[in-house]
């Protein structure tokens, strides 16, 4: 834990790239304990702002809440301070303030609230989630707005003013009037994160709408090249980033598009071609077939 404040927290992760890294598994799906430690070792060697423990790609939907409080433990035991570590909660409510509660006794420095789990909900039953969870901890939370949680302006102002420790958004929508509005009205309150899969793609005209961080699944296997990335978007270097979206980002895109769940899938099969496997994905996601994991080796070939 880095005894940062809420705030301190999420104004920490606005300055930096974001690693959200995959949770490491066994042949047979069993969890790794030892593989994840090294494997949040390697990332945090690569200096990213800020870490978040079993994510969506960390497979945060596949994992039982006592795997849950496992990885966030070993997350906080090898960040050691370093940089703000982020645990994941969600479901329903009762389970994400059982979750956030876990995640504060492990010593994480904050929460990502993921979506409930399937229902549909209108905005006031969104922002009740919300305040619960909020309420449950001491820690600074960031909503992850997406799917069957997206939320509007007018309903992300009023939880500003009702739970100071919501101190950060997470947009994997990707409605650009929307991102407008909010940020217009809710302003420099929040931090804001781009979250939608592959959000390179995105990086550079979201920079313009207030969203000046984001969260790298490709961080994972290439950091040099995530962070290089990352880089050419803070100085608005056009050429470089629309190079590296023509050279590697758009066509790895394309290999992700091919089946559901692909966004945590190509990314484990990333980690196995560097020679950091990580293990197969856990059901109902799929693993990359064989020819689509020489399409990506291809792709990989020289930037590691």
């Amino acid at each position: 834990m880095t005894g940062m404040s809420p705030i301190e927290m999420a104004s920490a992760l606005g300055k930096g790239l974001l690693s959200f890294p995959v949770t490491t598994f066994g042949a047979d799906g069993s969890l790794d304990p030892k593989g994840y430690r090294d494997n949040i070792a390697w990332a945090c060697s690569h200096g990213p702002a800020g870490l978040f423990a079993a994510g969506g790609t960390g497979e945060f939907f596949s994992l039982t809440a006592a795997e849950v409080a496992q990885v966030v433990t070993i997350a906080v035991e090898e960040v050691r301070g370093r940089l703000p570590l982020l645990a994941p909660c969600g479901y329903g409510t009762g389970m994400a303030q059982e979750l956030a509660r876990s995640a504060e006794a492990a010593g994480a420095d904050g929460l990502l609230l993921m979506p409930p789990y399937l229902t549909e909900c209108e905005p006031e039953g969104i922002a009740a989630h919300v305040e619960a969870v909020c309420r449950e901890t001491r820690l600074g939370v960031i909503f992850y707005s997406r799917a069957n949680a997206a939320i509007d302006d007018l309903t992300l102002e009023r939880l500003c003013e009702r739970c100071p420790n919501l101190v950060g958004f997470k947009d994997g929508v990707g409605d650009v009037e929307l991102m407008t509005r909010i940020y217009t009205r809710v302003g420099a309150r929040l931090t804001y994160l781009g979250g939608l899969p592959t959000a390179e793609t995105f990086a550079l005209p979201y920079l313009e709408l207030g969203v000046n961080t984001y969260s790298s699944a490709i961080y994972n296997f290439l950091p040099k090249f995530a962070l290089d990335f990352y880089a050419a978007v803070c100085r608005r270097d056009r050429m470089a980033v629309t190079t590296a979206l023509r050279e590697f980002v758009l066509p790895y895109i394309a290999i992700r598009r091919r089946r559901k769940g692909y966004a945590v899938s190509i990314v484990k099969a990333g980690m196995r071609l560097i020679g950091r496997d990580c293990g197969p994905v856990r059901a109902p996601l799929t693993d990359l077939t064989g020819q689509e994991m020489d399409e990506l080796a291809a792709l990989i070939a020289g930037r590691h």
